[in-house]
């Protein structure tokens, strides 16, 4: 089983308002993420929510998907994967991979997401490259699972592919490159 967490709890400081509701195409990025999540193969979706829960959630209203608040969201990144994987665990002890998505990256679509589940090798890495970059989304097997509830601070997954490299098989997406942090890129997009 493969479940997918969606990382938004970050402020989008360097955007100056929350990305997550940025629209795009009539709904809000986060809403296009979710949207995709639920669309593919993936047997259960986490939405980690931090900064700006309060304006973020009431859009989620009408999702099937379980909304889980990080109070440690400042932390960093590595707070919220814990908080993700833990609430997956939780939820569903027979997941034996994650996909690790990010709601800023509005090409990200079903087909790649699926893509990741099918290209799973025995190494259990799994992940997009564009721009010389290997990064997310990307799926983690279980083995790795300890890795990633180690992480601390603003450190993402990118440190468990680091350590792992000659293990990660690469999903060429050169659309994942684009992904939503400033005012000038959101000008870009729409």
């Amino acid at each position: 089983m493969t479940g997918i967490i969606i990382l938004a709890a970050g402020s989008s400081s360097r955007l100056g308002q929350p990305k997550q509701n940025l629209v795009y195409k009539g709904k809000t990025l986060l809403q296009r993420t979710i949207e995709t999540a639920m669309a593919s193969i993936g047997d259960l979706v986490i939405v980690v929510l931090g900064a700006n829960e309060e304006v973020i959630g009431p859009t989620l209203t009408g999702y099937n998907v379980t909304i889980i608040q990080n109070p440690d969201w400042s932390e960093g990144m590595a707070s919220s994967i814990r908080t993700g994987l833990q609430s997956v665990l939780q939820l569903n002890q027979r997941v034996n991979s994650v996909i690790l998505m990010l709601c800023d990256q509005p090409f990200v679509d079903t087909y790649i997401v699926n893509m990741l589940v099918a290209a799973k090798t025995k190494e259990g890495i799994c992940a997009c490259e564009y721009n010389d970059i290997i990064g997310p989304p990307v799926l983690f097997d279980a083995v790795y699972f300890d890795e990633l509830l180690a992480l601390t601070g603003s450190e993402g997954a990118k440190k468990v592919i680091r350590n792992h490299a000659e293990k990660v098989k690469r999903i060429p997406f050169d659309l994942a490159g684009i992904d939503i942090d400033t005012p000038a890129d959101y000008k870009n997009l729409v």
